[in-house]
Formats: C-alpha cells, sequence, structure tokens
C-alpha cells in the first residue's frame, strides 16, 4: 500500500515538474503570438522594409524601425564593451588578489549596484553625470580627435552630453555587477589543487586566470555576458533618461538617438492605430534580437566544447 502511494506521489510530482517545464515553452509561444497579432497592421503595411526605413513621422503615419534598432544595439555593444574588462577584473581580484577581510563587503557593495532601480540610474546619469560629462569630458574628447582620421569622425558633434555614448555608459554600470557576480562565481568553482599546481610550476597570476581558470570556466562567464547583454538590450527607464530620444541615426556616438525599449516608454501609452502596431513590431524585433543573441551564444558555446582538448 505504502509502496503504490510513493510512486502515485512520485509519478504526480514528475507529472507536475514537467508541466511547469513546458509551461516555460507556452509563456513564449504567447508572447511571441501576441507580438506578431499586435502588429500585423505593421507588417502588413511596410514588410520588411520596416526594419531599414530611417523615418518615424507619427503626424504622416509614416514608421520605421532603423534608428531603435541601431540605437539599440549600439548602445549595448558600447556597454558591453565597458563592463565587460571591468567585471573581469573585479572577479579576478575578489578571487585571487583581495584580501580576506575585503571580500565580503566589497561582493556585497557590487550586489548593492544589482538592486538600485535602473531609474535611478537614469535620475542620476541625467542630473548629476550629464552636466559633468558635458562641461568637462567630452569639450575635451571632441577636441582631442579632431582631424585624426575615422576617430575623428567617431567622436564629433556638439557636446550635448545627453546620446549615444551616455546611454552605453549607463548601461555598463548597470550589468556590471551582474557579469561581475557570474564571473565570481564560476571562479570560485575552479578546483584549487588546479591553481596551485600551475603556482607551483611558477605561473604568475594572470597565466593561472589566463590559462587555468578561463579555459576551466569560459561556459560560465559567456552565460554571465550574456545576461548582461540581455539586462543591455532590454533597459528601459535608464536608457530614456540619458538617449536623448531623437529618431534620428547617430552620426557619432555623441549623438542623441533612440532605443527600442524607449521609444516604446515614450510612445505607447499614447499610441493607437499603425503607431502602436509600430510599437509592437518593434517589441517583436527585440524579442527576435534577443532569441538571436541567445541562439548565437549556444552555438559559441558548442563551438568551445567542440575545441576542448584539441592542441593548437
Amino acid at each position: 500500500m505504502k509502496h503504490n502511494r510513493n510512486a502515485l506521489f512520485d509519478a504526480v510530482f514528475k507529472n507536475l515538474t514537467r508541466t511547469f517545464a513546458f509551461l516555460v515553452f507556452v509563456l513564449l509561444g504567447a508572447i511571441m503570438v501576441s507580438l506578431v497579432w499586435g502588429s500585423r497592421q505593421s507588417i502588413a503595411e511596410y514588410g520588411l522594409a520596416f526594419i531599414w526605413t530611417n523615418n518615424w513621422d507619427p503626424v504622416q503615419n509614416i514608421y520605421g524601425a532603423m534608428v531603435p534598432i541601431a540605437g539599440t544595439l549600439l548602445t549595448s555593444l558600447i556597454a558591453l564593451a565597458i563592463a565587460v574588462p571591468v567585471s573581469f577584473g573585479i572577479a579576478m581580484f575578489l578571487t585571487e588578489l583581495s584580501p580576506t577581510w575585503l571580500r565580503r563587503p566589497l561582493g556585497t557593495a557590487i550586489e548593492m549596484l544589482a538592486a538600485i532601480p535602473s531609474i535611478i540610474y537614469g535620475m542620476w546619469g541625467l542630473f548629476v553625470f550629464v552636466p559633468v560629462f558635458q562641461e568637462y569630458v567630452q569639450p575635451h574628447v571632441i577636441d582631442l580627435f579632431e582631424g585624426v582620421p575615422v576617430l575623428g569622425d567617431i567622436f564629433a558633434g556638439p557636446p550635448f552630453g545627453i546620446g549615444v555614448f551616455t546611454a552605453g555608459l549607463i548601461l555598463s554600470i548597470m550589468v556590471i555587477p551582474f557579469i561581475t557576480a557570474v564571473m565570481r562565481d564560476v571562479f570560485e568553482l575552479v578546483p584549487p589543487m588546479l591553481k596551485e599546481s600551475a603556482y607551483g610550476l611558477g605561473s604568475t597570476t594572470w597565466e593561472v586566470v589566463w590559462k587555468v581558470v578561463l579555459p576551466f570556466t569560459k561556459t560560465g562567464v559567456i552565460g554571465g555576458i550574456m545576461l548582461g547583454l540581455g539586462r543591455a538590450l532590454g533597459e528601459t527607464m535608464a536608457v530614456t533618461f540619458v538617449i536623448g530620444n531623437a529618431f534620428n541615426l547617430p552620426s557619432s556616438i555623441f549623438s542623441p538617438s533612440n532605443s527600442i525599449a524607449s521609444a516604446l516608454a515614450n510612445e505607447f501609452n499614447e499610441a493607437g492605430g499603425m503607431q502602436k502596431s509600430a510599437l509592437l513590431e518593434l517589441g517583436l524585433i527585440l524579442f527576435l534580437i534577443t532569441t538571436v543573441v541567445l541562439a548565437f551564444s549556444k552555438l559559441m558555446l558548442q563551438h568551445l566544447a567542440k575545441g576542448e582538448g584539441t592542441s593548437h
């Protein structure tokens, strides 16, 4: 009798957990279907040309997604370019170099950064960082690279303070805690014997991290970077405060522009008809971008796994 009851409980538990697992696919499918259905008017009107159309005019009822897509990708890439090296340095310091008494308070401080609401980052960026950046940083950077091929175009324009680079920098501060936390946790999973053996052979700390720790934890490290990228791609309020919210392709990284999330935040509440459909199509595009990024990261991890154990 007891055996039958345990078997029944086991079957119920197994099917219940399976239901929860498939619920994830149901939710993803429901989100996808709702976005496609809501944007059907825009899809029928513009087709694929919506992606590369550089025009957003609610008065003329003409919409294109090129500016928000470019702003989203550019701010996210800037955020990763800043956040990944900083996060790696913090994680390496915490696991390899930090004195014991400093590890806990420093780790707590990093976790507190992750707990700060995004609107606080946006307000701080707009009212504190932007004026300082506008007056003391941007003019000197623009003058420094003026006339330099390529770099002169990248760092050109009037010093507004707000813009693509400012949004990317604020995003990098927001994603550093997430990437750092994942890197620190996976670095701590490396067996001490591996690191001690490398140190015993005369390796420096950098060599131990680069040749022992990173190869052992590359899956977790890439996962942490993808987590940060996902946060950067979908961030709304902080970007809305500092990106400038201008539907113009950025001529330099200091130019005001827009992102998908900020466009949705600014216009969705008052949108209707074709404008609402176009905004929902922007949401669909953001959903697809994150899906592509996730698929690319999975393929990268599979490629790295196949390369393990091979000689170079």
